[in-house]
C-alpha cells in the first residue's frame, strides 16, 4: 500500500498535454475551495514540497547514468534541492503548529509522514550516490513512482481516483459539519427559548410576591387600626361600667338618708 507521500507525488505528474505543476495547482485549489480558509498556507507548501519531493526522485533516478563530474554536480545538486525540501517541511511543521488543535493535528500526521518521506529520499540519494541507486530505482518504478509511470492509463486511473477519493472524503467531511453546525443552531435556539420562558416565569412569580407584600402590609394596617378601635371601646365601656356603678350607689345614698 502506497504512503500518503507517495500517492501525493504520484498526483503532481498530472496527464498528458498537462504539466505536473499545472495539475497539481489545480488540485490542491479544488481541496482549498472547500477548506477553511487558515489552511490555505500549509497547502501552499504541501504543494510545494510535492514539486520538490518529485523532482528530487526523478534526479536521483538520473544518477544512474551519469559518471565522473556531471555525477558529482548531480549529487550536489540534488544535496541542494533536499535542503529547500527540508525547509518547507519545517514552514509545514510551524504552520500546522499554529492552527488550532482540531484543525492542526491531521495537518502534523501529514508532516510526519512528510518527513518520513524526505529522509527515504536522502537514504536514496546516498545510495545512488554510492553507486547503489539502480537497485532503488527498480523498486520505485515497481510501486509505479518511475518517471514514466503516469504516461500509462493506469497511472491516469489511479492518479484520477486517488484524487476523486479524497475530495470525497472532504465533501462528507464537510456534509458533516453541516449537519452538526444545524442541529447546534437547533439546540441553541431551542435553549433560547426556554431561557425566555423561565425568564417570564421569574418576573411573573416576582411580581407576584410584590403583589402578597402589598397585600400583607394593607392587611398589617388594618389589624393595627381595629387593636385601637378594640382598645378605646374597651375604655369606654369601662367608663360607662364606672358611671353606672356610680350613679347607683349615688342613689341608694339618697334614700337611705
Amino acid at each position: 500500500m502506497l504512503s500518503e507521500p507517495d500517492i501525493r507525488r504520484r498526483t503532481v505528474e498530472g496527464p498528458k498535454g498537462l504539466s505536473r505543476s499545472s495539475y497539481l495547482t489545480a488540485v490542491i485549489y479544488q481541496h482549498s475551495s472547500i477548506m477553511d480558509d487558515p489552511t490555505a498556507l500549509f497547502r501552499q507548501y504541501e504543494t510545494d514540497y510535492c514539486n520538490k519531493s518529485t523532482d528530487i526522485s526523478r534526479k536521483i533516478t538520473s544518477i544512474a547514468s551519469l559518471t565522473g563530474e556531471l555525477r558529482r554536480k548531480k549529487v550536489s545538486e540534488i544535496e541542494a534541492d533536499v535542503r529547500e525540501a527540508d525547509n518547507v517541511v519545517k514552514r509545514m511543521d510551524m504552520e500546522a503548529r499554529s492552527l488550532a488543535p482540531d484543525k492542526g493535528r491531521p495537518l502534523l500526521n501529514k508532516v510526519r509522514e512528510y518527513k518520513a518521506d524526505l529522509a527515504s529520499l536522502r537514504e536514496q540519494l546516498k545510495q545512488a550516490a554510492a553507486g547503489g541507486g539502480s537497485e532503488d530505482a527498480a523498486a520505485r518504478a515497481e510501486l509505479g513512482l518511475g518517471d514514466n509511470y503516469y504516461s500509462t492509463s493506469a497511472g491516469q486511473r489511479d492518479r484520477m481516483l486517488a484524487a476523486t477519493e479524497r475530495m470525497q472524503k472532504t465533501s462528507d467531511r464537510l456534509q458533516v459539519g453541516k449537519q452538526q453546525l444545524a442541529e447546534t443552531e437547533e439546540l441553541g435556539v431551542t435553549i433560547l427559548q426556554d431561557l425566555a420562558r423561565q425568564r417570564e416565569t421569574i418576573t411573573h412569580a416576582r411580581d407576584t410576591l410584590h403583589g402578597a407584600d402589598d397585600n400583607i402590609s394593607k392587611a398589617r394596617k388594618v389589624l393595627g387600626t381595629m387593636s385601637k378601635r378594640i382598645v378605646q371601646n374597651k375604655i369606654i365601656m369601662f367608663g360607662i361600667v364606672a358611671f353606672l356603678l356610680a350613679a347607683i350607689f349615688l342613689i341608694i345614698y339618697v334614700k337611705l338618708k
